[in-house]
């Protein structure tokens, strides 16, 4: 990449090997961004951030792939042989309906792959990009050379960058280098011109990722001209593949093909020994026998309902990465959840000050804007308070995070971990501004929050001398201040903290303590002690509106809630409380309690407990492990980089889309776009929805095929001709069906979806109620079907006039039984038949094609269909409708087992 300002030599150096001014100069950028102008300019330059993306398989590809079908090589060999035998409008027609079976295929086969590209760009990398001394969220696509970046753990890298500052920051770069183990960074190192990449620690590459600490970074390349640019390598690609439901049933329709061919032609076979069949009839017996049989809309049918399922999905804040999880979430029975902005807003405010003179303050206000005060037994507190303000000073100092007004309207931003916002809104509200007590206070070092130890800590300078100020979870903190050493001291500190966590607070330790100016200069500790106790900062992050009547609802649904959370035990059942989630301390299980603890011992206590506090990344995958191994359907949410082992282990892992990390994205399954636990709920929902939609798609193509070979193998035994041609079939399957099929798959919610137990994830699709309510179909319209051609040949009418018959009656059948496929427990009657304007206009649309067929002469050619009189309408109708009744029987039947199972078992 040419840089926007360069010398020759500067040019020619590599940017591991320049200083952070020099590589500044070189940008023309500075500390604080570029300017507007400056982005635009550079973005009309070098183009936006990315990588060529894999492109869009081509029309034609996937009209020609929906050609690679066993029944379409049957239906081939039948449109030739009707060409030889002088046959050319059967030929023309199958070749037709193949066309119009590959365009519709090709359709929706597109569609779908559009729409997943439509919702990968809702999981795109987003970065926080300083410009013109601002802090913003944006497509990591739209950054430019020169734009400074902030990272924090859990990120990926979305450009190669110079790094201008590191906090403790390690990045693991496996996908460059191949080395597993995370490579620390210093911005201050320089390096020789010719070392290798996996050697170049003040650089972060793109697609690398932040597993520890902090740090910031200059662009210094983008796209193609990034390190792994040059590889042409496009690290972010979802991995595709279709889901293990559509997988089996492409195989079922498979097995079920060739298993058709292999005793069609056996059947054929004997029917010129036995029945003296012509080569021709024969020929056309065994595709009679195969149309009927094969369910080859099923595969596309379950296709649409999925892509139907993450459409509806991503409408209600759910996206999905793996469609896996569509068919998951119906049998999932434990959600382990965080409570931080998915239960709660993520919107902390400090609420209350508690200081080493047991003082009690208040602070009003709401949300992370610093509008309110602080009091003091009521009375405004005075900035002269050296307790209050040194415990405050304290709390801003040790901060990672950005609060400031912008200039052009003096609105308020911010930028950071949520207790680290909130903090800074009280130091706004005493006067306390980050930016001034570093001026006074330079930072020398600092300790970055991770949840496993549970604590952060900076250093500072102040003249000759060194402090560290650390604010982390009181046992932590405590543990580390000499002022807490006297055990009724420490007990006494511990009460004010458990009084404070059981109002619902989340308390935050603040602590101080002197450093010695030589060591730290040559040893940096890695656990402040000595310190001395500033006091206690109560935060509260009120619950989401709707994440009691969402809990309620898995609850209603058979779903069991477990919270993990980082916040004192007493914080967690205060809100468990709240949630009605839990009632007792019982319910309630910390860090230390899990400790120890066996795989079974876990499994056993997870079936009690629903609150987890204090709980560290490790303890929280042991959770995950242990709820399988008790036999739940587990899916976790997770935001951080260390939720990623948790997410993985999970049946489902689901990430947050706006608070979460690209690692826990990756890992996930499901990410929800707006944090909320109740979009958790509603993908739920979807997911039994969409999973009831494909048995009601497979029941309905199923049981038809099954009776129409029923119906062609009693004509067959009984000495009949073949009741109905193959391309009468093929009309049958392809078109009237077809067209049902795909209607059916739209079919909104049954509205007792979230009031219904898990379903079994072992559980077949084909189950004992499948199966019955197919045989209860096949019989039914097999026997009716079978029963009206040999009645019209006993008439005496032709071949033709009795298979035109049949054909009617078929496609009737198919109509009535629409009805019964809506739902597997309800009644046919129970929805109006407009709830589903596509189902209903789809079904009108196949009778009315049928009946187009019956009077236009091309058709009736093809077809051999000719009018029918009202007499024979009645007959036909009434013999069709039969299919109702029989399933509306065993629909009660199956619920009168079902409730004396439920009363015995």
């Amino acid at each position: 990449m040419n840089s926007p300002k360069a010398d020759a030599n500067q040019a020619r150096l590599p940017w591991h090997a320049r200083a952070v001014e020099q590589a500044l100069e070189t940008l023309d950028a500075t500390t604080k961004g570029l300017s507007e102008n400056q982005v635009l300019e550079r973005r009309s330059v070098y183009g936006p951030n990315q990588l060529p993306e894999t492109k869009a398989t081509a029309l034609w590809r996937i009209f020609l792939r929906q050609f690679a079908n066993p029944l379409i090589y049957v239906l081939v060999a039948a449109a030739v042989v009707s060409v030889f035998i002088g046959d050319a409008e059967d030929a023309l027609f199958i070749g037709i309906v193949l066309i119009i079976n590959a365009t519709i295929g090709a359709y929706q086969e597109s569609q779908a792959e559009k729409s997943s590209l439509a919702l990968r760009k809702l999981l795109r990398m987003h970065a926080q990009v300083q410009r013109d001394g601002d802090i913003y969220e944006i497509m990591a696509e739209d950054l430019v050379p020169g734009d400074i970046v902030w990272l924090e753990s859990g990120n990926r890298v979305a450009a190669d960058l110079r790094l201008l500052s590191t906090q403790g920051a390690e990045i693991d770069e496996s996908l460059l280098t191949g080395e597993s183990m995370a490579v620390a960074k210093d911005a201050m190192w320089l390096g020789e011109e010719s070392m290798p990449l996996a050697e170049h620690r003040n650089m972060a590459f793109a697609g690398s990722m932040i597993t520890r600490g902090r740090a910031k970074g200059v662009v210094v390349a983008t796209g193609l001209s990034t390190q792994v640019g040059q590889l042409a390598v496009d690290v972010m690609a979802a991995g595709g593949g279709a889901p293990p439901l559509l997988a089996r049933m492409e195989r079922f329709t498979s097995h079920i093909a060739s298993g058709t061919l292999v005793i069609a032609v056996i059947i054929g076979v004997l029917g010129m020994f036995l029945w003296n069949y012509s080569l021709q009839d024969t020929f056309f017996l065994i595709v009679a026998l195969a149309v009927s049989a094969i369910p080859e809309g099923l595969p596309v049918a379950m296709t649409v309902a999925l892509a139907i399922a993450t459409n509806r999905m991503a409408k209600r804040n759910v996206i999905v990465r793996r469609l896996t999880a569509v068919e998951g979430l119906g049998s999932c029975t434990l959600i382990a959840t965080d409570k931080t902005g998915t239960l709660t807003c993520n919107e902390l405010t400090v609420r209350e000050l508690r200081l080493p003179d047991q003082r009690r303050m208040t602070v009003t206000g709401e949300g992370f804007e610093p509008i309110g005060n602080v009091f003091d037994d009521g009375k405004p507190a005075s900035e002269s308070d050296k307790q209050l303000m040194d415990c405050v000073q304290a709390g801003v100092l040790c901060n990672e995070s950005d609060l400031h007004p912008r200039d052009h309207d003096h609105s308020w931003v911010w930028r950071g971990d949520a207790v680290d916002i909130a903090i800074l809104s009280l130091g706004h509200k005493l006067g306390l501004h980050r930016e001034t007590l570093l001026e006074r206070f330079p930072q020398i070092h600092q300790i970055p929050f991770e949840s496993e130890h549970q604590f952060a800590a900076t250093f500072h300078r102040d003249g000759e001398k060194v402090f560290v100020v650390v604010k982390g979870a009181p046992e932590r903190i405590l543990a580390m201040c000499r002022d807490s050493q006297n055990p009724e001291d420490r007990a006494a500190m511990e009460q004010m903290a458990m009084r404070m966590a059981e109002q619902g607070l989340r308390v935050i330790a603040i602590a101080r303590g002197e450093i010695d100016a030589s060591v730290i200069s040559t040893e940096i500790p890695s656990r402040p002690s000595d310190l001395r106790w500033l006091g206690y900062l109560g935060m509260i992050d009120p619950l989401r509106p709707d994440a009691r009547g969402a809990v309620a609802a898995c609850h209603d649904a058979g779903v069991q809630v477990a919270m993990i959370t980082g916040d004192h035990r007493l914080t967690a059942l205060a809100i468990a409380r709240d949630l009605g989630l839990a009632t007792s301390e019982n319910q309630v299980m910390t860090s230390a309690e899990i400790e120890g603890k066996s795989s079974q011992e876990l499994s056993e206590l997870i079936q009690r407990v629903r609150v987890f506090a204090r709980v560290t990344p490790r303890q929280k995958l042991q959770l995950v492990n242990a709820a399988r191994e008790a036999g739940h359907f587990v899916a976790v949410t997770g935001d951080g980089v260390n939720d990623a082992p948790a997410l993985r282990a999970a049946n489902i892992g689901v990430a947050m889309g706006k608070s979460g990390t690209d690692v826990a994205r990756e890992a996930a399954e499901l990410v929800i776009s707006d944090d909320n636990f109740g979009s958790i709920v509603a993908g739920i929902e979807e997911g039994r929805v969409a999973y009831d939609n494909i048995r009601k798609v497979t029941y309905l193509l199923v049981s038809m095929g099954a009776a129409e070979l029923l119906m062609v193998l009693l004509s067959v035994v009984s000495g009949l001709p073949i009741p109905l041609l193959p391309v009468q079939l093929l009309w049958l399957n392809l078109v009237t069906d077809g067209i049902q099929g795909v209607a059916l798959a739209f079919e909104p919610g049954e509205g007792d979806a979230l009031r219904r137990r898990p379903r079994d994830p072992n559980e077949p699709i084909f189950n004992r109620l499948m199966i019955e309510r197919i045989l209860v179909a096949v019989f039914v319209v097999g026997f009716g079907g079978f029963a009206v051609f040999a009645l019209a040949k006993y008439w005496g009418w032709s071949d033709q006039s009795a298979r035109n018959l049949l054909l009617l009656t078929m496609v009737l059948f198919e109509n009535f039984h629409i009805g019964n496929c809506r739902s597997e427990t309800k009644s046919a009657f129970y929805f109006s038949p407009l709830r589903s304007p596509v189902l209903f206009f789809g079904t009108l649309g196949a009778l009315l094609l049928h009946i187009v067929a019956m009077y236009v002469p091309v058709l009736q050619s093809v077809l051999q269909t000719e009018p029918v009189d009202l007499s024979m309408w009645v007959l036909v109708a009434a013999v069709a409708v039969l299919v109702v009744p029989a399933v509306e029987w065993h629909k009660w039947f199956t619920y009168r087992r079902t409730m004396r199972e439920d009363y015995l078992g």
